[in-house]
């Protein structure tokens, strides 16, 4: 019997109930140690481990199993498996250019086996890649080759799987998933121009790095970017794409404050798009999105309670959730 929307709606606003609530969330702030958290989320039955990340790991198979077996068409989530794909390629081409295990560095799951990147990099065979990665991939290996810098090496790859997300998420028809990807692609490419205005940047870097994107004037941020970072800032505080005048004024508070804010924002457009959405497959982008987030704060938690951060300074760092 083929899965209708009607029935993954329901079926996921069931399960967003699982997901943790402010309360919950402040329940593990007060935790003292690694141990209390582990026992904490077993027992609300979060996934299965004996460390956190074992636990995380195993919530994150679960969700994609779950979403796989509601979703009437699976491949809508092509655009967010893509992150993991970005990330096995670079980890796949620095283990075979310099002959380095990399199995455990992988990201699952993926839309396109580290085994098939593995055997198209070894055997210079890049067209057994998906046609739009072919090309870029086969830049990135020779730009490696050539200079062993894997900085420009990465940038190539991640420009192009940025497209990939563009391109696709106004293939799917989905005004969630088109503002969504325009959205991440932007702030993609606003971290990187001001991260490496920093660090005296050439053109050739820059035009290779950023991608082409609703709402971001490459070639004005281009050159801003190479007259110096705070040129740069200057004038993308004065940009309103995607809130961006907001964003910098969180940055001018620090980069973790710029980046809570753009998290803070991808998350506002999954409530406002998704969490009162009843139709099509709306709601499962934003369960998805939900999960994500979840994640994040668990480990921000983790991490806060293994270094003995106060909870009010952890607190500062969590992202909005999804409840």
């Amino acid at each position: 019997m083929r899965l209708s929307y009607e029935f993954s709606v329901g079926s996921v606003r069931a399960r967003e109930k699982r997901l943790f609530t402010s309360a919950e969330l402040e329940q593990m702030l007060n935790l003292k140690s690694e141990n209390e958290l582990v026992r904490f989320l077993k027992d609300k039955g979060y996934g299965d481990g004996e460390t956190v990340s074992e636990i995380v790991e195993s919530n994150t198979e679960q969700m994609w199993k779950y979403i796989e077996g509601v979703a009437p068409d699976f491949s809508i989530f092509k655009p967010f498996l893509l992150k993991n794909d970005v990330h096995n390629i670079k980890t796949v081409l620095k283990a075979v250019m310099y002959q380095k295990e990399f199995e455990d560095l992988l990201i699952f799951p993926c839309r396109i086996k580290p085994s098939e990147i593995k055997s198209a990099l070894e055997n210079k065979k890049f067209d057994k890649l998906p046609e739009e990665l072919s090309e870029p991939v086969a830049r990135a290996y020779d730009l490696l080759a050539k200079t062993a810098d894997s900085r420009l090496s990465d940038a190539v790859i991640d420009r192009a799987v940025l497209e990939m997300m563009i391109s696709e998420g106004k293939s799917s028809r989905s005004e969630f998933l088109s503002e969504y990807f325009n959205t991440f692609a932007f702030y993609a490419n606003v971290k990187t121009a001001l991260r490496d205005a920093r660090f005296k940047p050439t053109a050739e870097y820059l035009d290779n790095a950023l991608c082409e994107c609703e709402g971001f004037d490459k070639t004005k941020v281009i050159a801003k970017a190479l007259s110096g970072s705070d040129v740069l800032v200057r004038y993308l505080e004065k940009v309103r794409s995607y809130e961006c005048d907001k964003a910098m004024e969180s940055f001018s508070k620090g980069t973790g404050e710029f980046e809570k804010f753009v998290d803070n924002k991808l998350m506002h457009l999954a409530k406002e798009m998704c969490r009162l959405t009843s139709e099509g497959p709306e709601p499962l982008f934003g369960y998805y999105t939900g999960c994500e987030y979840e994640r994040q704060a668990v480990y921000i938690i983790s991490s806060g309670i293994t270094t003995h951060t106060p909870p009010d300074r952890i607190r500062e760092r969590l992202r909005d959730i999804y409840g």
